[in-house]
């Protein structure tokens, strides 16, 4: 049985998409999407209860912190680009 005392999620931008995804090195098995970051941190958390209990996950905290962290990329014109 696996332990933990926190969760780092990385909610990612996709272009394609159109959504932000979320996953983590922490617990097998996360992957969700939604449209807004507001949005997607309740599937998180829902997600990551079920995959708490399914994986066979123990903590000795009452709650376990989950940090979940965006990354969005983009671009600027170059004002000295010919």
């Amino acid at each position: 049985m696996n332990t933990v005392m926190s969760i780092i999620v990385h909610a990612t931008w996709d272009d394609e998409a159109s959504v932000w995804v979320a996953t983590t090195d922490d617990i097998d098995g996360l992957a969700v999407e939604a449209a807004t970051i507001e949005a997607l941190e309740p599937k998180v958390k829902e997600a990551l209860a079920d995959l708490i209990e399914l994986n066979g996950i123990s903590s000795p905290l009452a709650e376990i912190p989950i940090r979940i962290l965006s990354e969005q990329h983009s671009h600027i014109a170059n004002p000295h680009a010919a």
